[in-house]
């Protein structure tokens, strides 16, 4: 099953797909809303030189491309081209503007959120966030009150809601505006800048860029060899969670993720979930994903993407008798869903496994083989490419 890194660009080649990329990244340096530090970057090997592809890798939700750079590194460096673009309108500032929504149609909305600014109660929460700079999300019982308080003013919206929950509902389309498939579509556009680029072409990705790397080798097996997906956020973690993701919108609350000091819209959060809901997991997707051999890694410890639907989709796609493969840190390890940087905290928890877990990234894309044993291990596989300590 070992790829052969017999493959060797030439300076045109070459000199064709840095143009392609070259000018999305001058289209976004001259778009007022440029993000600092956001913009898609390349590793490239000199032509003439044997390499074992090109491997595609997607940032998480409100991350950077450079979230990965250690890893982008270590596949560099290990004979592999890499590119990393950003996800759906990521390189941009002003995330109701820009990016991926979903959002109520104005006929729906407009009375809701007149009967949201009218309530006194939940304008004072609205204020007491908004005003708390040291506040990411509401917590679980704010989350839980909020949904209450918000069902008590608009019955009407649990029929609403309704058609999100389901990712086939045929009211979607008539309460909704959405523009999900956006992820998709943006992550096609970036493989098409490598079609001079001869090789297999490798998708990995972290969270909602988990969710893309599968969706993009969904849509394209003929380009597409092998996926490598962290936490792929294909629903997201918690039905009170996810019910509240749903329901908030009206609300006109905004997060913040790993990016502190942007704040996005809720329905931000419902475009990821409605993306993996329905396209990745649509049967369409799990049939073509079924021939592409797929290395999926989770964590116990996990707060955004749902563990069960991820098992739930292994099986669909095949399993590790169709050449897939599954990991799940236990809980003892203390590996949180940003798994893939060793220097990202979250809820107190960093990856101490990282170096193994490259190197098995690493002997996926060559191979098509996973050591489960070395994943469990904070010791790296001396017969593997070393990873360097941070």
């Amino acid at each position: 099953m070992n790829i052969a890194a017999d493959t060797i660009p030439t300076l045109e080649q070459i000199n064709q797909t840095k143009s392609a990329i070259d000018a999305y990244i001058q289209s976004l340096n001259q778009n007022s809303d440029g993000r600092d530090g956001a913009l898609p970057y390349y590793l490239f090997h000199e032509p003439g030189r044997s390499i074992r592809g090109t491997v595609m890798i997607f940032h998480g939700f409100s991350a950077k491309p450079h979230q990965m750079w250690r890893l982008a590194d270590y596949l560099f460096r290990n004979g592999f081209n890499v590119y990393q673009p950003s996800i759906a309108g990521h390189p941009l500032i002003n995330p109701a503007k820009n990016w991926c929504q979903v959002d109520l149609k104005p006929e729906y909305a407009e009375p809701i959120k007149e009967k949201v600014q009218k309530d006194p109660v939940l304008q004072a929460y609205i204020k007491n966030f908004t005003n708390n700079p040291g506040a990411t999300r509401p917590g679980f019982m704010q989350q839980m009150g909020l949904m209450a308080r918000l069902v008590m003013i608009e019955p009407q919206l649990l029929d609403i809601i309704k058609a999100l929950e389901l990712p086939d509902d045929p009211d979607f389309d008539r309460y909704f505006i959405s523009s999900h498939l956006r992820y998709l579509t943006e992550a096609q556009a970036r493989l098409n800048e490598l079609a001079a680029m001869p090789g297999d072409i490798f998708t990995v990705g972290l969270s909602v860029g988990g969710a893309a790397a599968l969706g993009l080798a969904a849509s394209r097996p003929d380009r597409v060899r092998r996926v490598v997906a962290y936490a792929p956020l294909l629903k997201i973690y918690g039905e009170e969670r996810r019910r509240y993701v749903n329901l908030a919108g009206p609300l006109d609350i905004s997060e913040s993720g790993w990016d502190a000091n942007l704040r996005f819209p809720v329905g931000c959060l419902t475009a990821a979930d409605r993306f993996g809901s329905s396209m990745v997991l649509s049967d369409k997707s799990v049939r073509s994903l079924s021939n592409i051999p797929t290395f999926l890694v989770l964590t116990e410890n996990e707060d955004a993407a749902d563990i069960e639907t991820n098992q739930d989709f292994y099986q669909r796609i095949g399993g590790e008798g169709e050449g897939h493969r599954f990991f799940l840190y236990p809980k003892e390890d203390l590996v949180p869903h940003p798994m893939v940087d060793p220097t990202e905290v979250s809820q107190n928890m960093s990856n101490r496994f990282w170096q193994s877990l490259y190197q098995e990234t690493f002997r996926f894309l060559t191979a098509g083989r996973v050591s489960t044993t070395n994943l469990h291990s904070i010791e790296q596989d001396p017969n593997l490419p070393i990873v360097p300590p941070v």
